[in-house]
This record gives structure tokens, C-alpha cells and sequence, in this order.
């Protein structure tokens, strides 16, 4: 019987073997109750290229008087961020690792964020 951390996990190793064999950079995504991170990893799986998050002390204070990173409006602003980020390193097309998260809700804005703002997935 697996837990559902388990079950997320098998999940994120199917994925991530079917976006190795593309040989392109991924941009991973990990969501917990207070924050969201995103990361994109070179093709070879080694090297971060460009992270954002926000437990990031400046998307914290843009986030207003509360702070809050578990909502959908800070996944949008995090989406932006990496897009702006893996664009200044060189980064146009990814792969999209949703980590085994249902593709829905912040993980879904986050997406969308970072495809209006120019990445390709």
C-alpha cells in the first residue's frame, strides 16, 4: 500500500523518464501548503539554471502585508519570475515537470504564468 507521497513520487519518475529521452531543459515544479518552487534543470539533469520561489525574501515582500506563497496569485508571480529568469540564461523551450502534482490549480497558474511570459512547453 502506498502513501500518497509515494503515489506522487512514482508519478514524477515516469514523467521524468519520458522528459529525458526529449534531452531538453526542465522546469520542475514542488508545491507545499506555504510556498511554491520552481526550478529549470539543464537536459542532462546535473545543473540548476534558474530557480524562483516564494520563500524568496523579495517575492515575499512583493506579495503584500501577508506573504501568503500558497495561493494561486503567488503562483502566477513565481511562473513570470522563472520565465524571466531561464530567459536571461539562455532558456526558451522546456519540458514542464509537474513533480507528479495534478496539473490544476497553482501548479496550472503557475504554467500559464511562465507561458504568457514567453517560455515554450
Amino acid at each position: 500500500m502506498l502513501n500518497k507521497k509515494a503515489q506522487r513520487l512514482r508519478r514524477a519518475r515516469q514523467t521524468r523518464i519520458r522528459i529525458a529521452k526529449q534531452g531538453v531543459a526542465r522546469l520542475t515544479v514542488n508545491r507545499t501548503n506555504l510556498h511554491i518552487y520552481a526550478a529549470v534543470i539543464s537536459d542532462c539533469g546535473t545543473k540548476v539554471l534558474a530557480s524562483a520561489s516564494t520563500a524568496e525574501a523579495d517575492v515575499r515582500k512583493s506579495l503584500g502585508a501577508t506573504g501568503k506563497g500558497g495561493n494561486v496569485a503567488a503562483a502566477q508571480l513565481i511562473g513570470k519570475r522563472i520565465a524571466e529568469k531561464a530567459k536571461a540564461a539562455g532558456i526558451e523551450k522546456v519540458a514542464f515537470d509537474r513533480a507528479g502534482f495534478a496539473y490544476h490549480g497553482r501548479v496550472k497558474a503557475l504554467a500559464d504564468a511562465a507561458r504568457e511570459a514567453g517560455l515554450q512547453f
